[in-house]
């Protein structure tokens, strides 16, 4: 077993600063090779610290305003444009970044880290995504996908 402090949220696993043990190959030819997470020493305590700070800053910080952003998000569908071709299918992807910047044009931030598509964006209409607000609050939302 290998313990790691994680840097990034991993789904299934926990959110940057936690420390975890995980399996040998797990951390060797996963987490660590995407800067997911890093081994775990007693000089990195420090750092770990650092990255609870910054978590905290971003974090939304009750279940209340979270079920609140979470009402404003599903209220509506984001739209976003994309090429495509004859048949509705895209030429890529909509990738979370897409999707975080549509939603930050509606005024409300949210960290594309916290947006979890289940199957590849790769064609015209709606879609449902999910978004991670807080621990206990998920919204779904429902991203229309138009052809420029």
């Amino acid at each position: 077993m290998a313990k790691l402090i994680l840097t990034n949220e991993v789904t299934g696993l926990g959110a940057p600063g936690d420390v975890v043990e995980v399996k040998d190959g797990y951390a060797r030819n996963y987490l660590l090779p995407r800067n997911l997470a890093t081994p775990w020493t007693k000089g990195y305590e420090k750092q770990i610290d650092a990255i609870r700070k910054a978590r905290k800053a971003r974090e939304i910080a009750t279940v209340e305003e979270a079920k609140a952003l979470g009402t404003t998000l599903a209220a509506e569908p984001v739209v976003i444009t994309a090429k495509a071709g004859a048949a509705g299918r895209l030429f890529g992807a909509i990738t979370t970044t897409d999707i975080a910047s549509a939603v930050s044009k509606r005024g409300v931030t949210v960290d594309k880290r916290k947006i979890e598509i289940k199957d590849p964006i790769k064609v015209t209409g709606e879609h449902s995504v999910s978004v991670r607000l807080h621990p206990e609050v998920v919204a779904k939302v429902k991203v229309n996908v138009v052809a420029s």
